[in-house]
């Protein structure tokens, strides 16, 4: 009889997608982990990352950081996924691990859009819901009128509105956690439309046949019929099936997260906006407006779901940007106020009009030093 040959070991990146899993990490983790391995064995011409250690880990984070100029945050993403890497799949605890350095993350303040600035971008975002016949004006109403995420709104599910306790639950928030926020009554009519909408697509999805939604963990196998049920559908569902990133056939997803972000980047445009606006700026304008009137910082803790109360500490240095709290003495002189300098002002003869001024610029002062080659830029390109 002739020998059972034994089972190859998985491909890396299989291996990878499998340890991932096994920790019940999310989705997007497990995507961002496998483009920084990716790119990682790219850059070191596809080495095996078991011959590359302390010396070519270091040179891929350096390049990361010099080179690409990538962010601090985006920096420790890269090297939490090399940790990861020899730690959990290769399950090499080699010493220099705690030798790389970490990079420093500096804290920005928030943007903030004011409430005739956030009452512009929803109108904006109403036209284009009349426009293109998806609710991306409600979305939006659901991310300012409750604190939301993106996803925390596009994963909401029909389960968890409660309009008799005027109460949303969020589900599997940042860091897997559950809260509960606010329901506004403004929004009580335009969701119970919007339900409706997606009572007509889930009923079109049953006559046919289709694959229900993605359920959280094995509740598919606990409950058969969840998937399937009118509970657990999406809130917002996407208006075609699409194939599902784990391998499950085709599904109804929720509305995309990057198409929403295109039409609030337009809405923001079309409002005379000159601020860098994301969806994410709701939430930030959600608990700045709150402690504007005058709720304590531990309820908007709450509502946002943080962990610690220094995460929600920020906004109150948004509320005393520009001296919130404070006069200027400039406003205490009894002068005229300062007129705009002209050209004479700054001893800057006036330009003769449809002449256009020549602007001189220093040299450079990385001139004298040597070209770095940039051959492996396609390194991080995902396939």
């Amino acid at each position: 009889m002739p020998p059972v040959a034994e089972p190859s070991p998985p491909r890396l990146l299989d291996a990878l997608r499998t340890q991932i899993r096994y920790l019940h990490y999310s989705l997007r983790t497990e995507e961002a982990y496998v483009h920084w391995v990716r790119a990682f064995i790219r850059f070191h011409d596809f080495r095996h990352p078991s011959e590359l250690s302390y010396p070519e880990v270091e040179a891929f984070l350096t390049w990361l950081a010099a080179e690409r100029q990538v962010a601090p945050s985006t920096h420790k993403q890269a090297l939490s996924a090399l940790l990861f890497l020899y730690q959990k799949v290769l399950r090499q605890d080699l010493p220099w691990m705690g030798e790389i350095g970490r990079p420093r993350t500096d804290r920005h303040l928030p943007v903030v859009l004011s409430f005739d600035e956030v009452a512009e971008v929803l109108a904006q975002l109403d036209a284009h819901q009349r426009q293109l016949g998806m609710p991306h004006g409600l979305l939006g109403c659901v991310l300012y009128g409750t604190g939301m995420r993106l996803l925390e709104g596009l994963r909401l599910r029909v389960k968890d509105i409660d309009f008799e306790r005027r109460a949303i639950v969020v589900r599997e928030g940042k860091g897997a956690k559950d809260r509960v926020v606010m329901l506004p009554a403004a929004l009580e009519a335009p969701l119970r439309a919007q339900l409706a909408q997606a009572h007509a697509v889930w009923a079109a999805d049953r006559a046919s046949g289709l694959s229900g939604v993605q359920v959280p963990h094995a509740l598919a196998r606990k409950y058969p019929r969840a998937s399937v049920s009118w509970a657990w559908h999406w809130v917002f569902p996407q208006a075609a099936p699409a194939r599902d990133p784990r391998g499950e056939g085709m599904r109804r997803h929720h509305l995309l997260e990057g198409n929403f972000q295109r039409v609030f980047k337009l809405s923001v445009a079309a409002a005379g906006i000159h601020k860098p606006a994301t969806p994410h700026t709701l939430r930030h304008s959600f608990a700045t407006h709150l402690l504007q009137s005058g709720y304590d910082i531990r309820t908007v803790q709450e509502l946002l779901g943080h962990a610690d109360v220094s995460t929600t500490m920020i906004y109150t240095h948004v509320l005393r940007l520009g001296g919130g709290a404070v006069r200027s003495p400039l406003d205490s002189l009894a002068v005229p106020r300062c007129a705009a300098p002209s050209d004479m002002c700054l001893g800057v003869p006036a330009m003769p009009p449809g002449r256009v001024p020549r602007a001189r610029e220093p040299d450079p002062c990385y001139a004298v030093f040597p070209t770095t080659p940039n051959s492996t830029a396609a390194a991080i390109s995902v396939s």
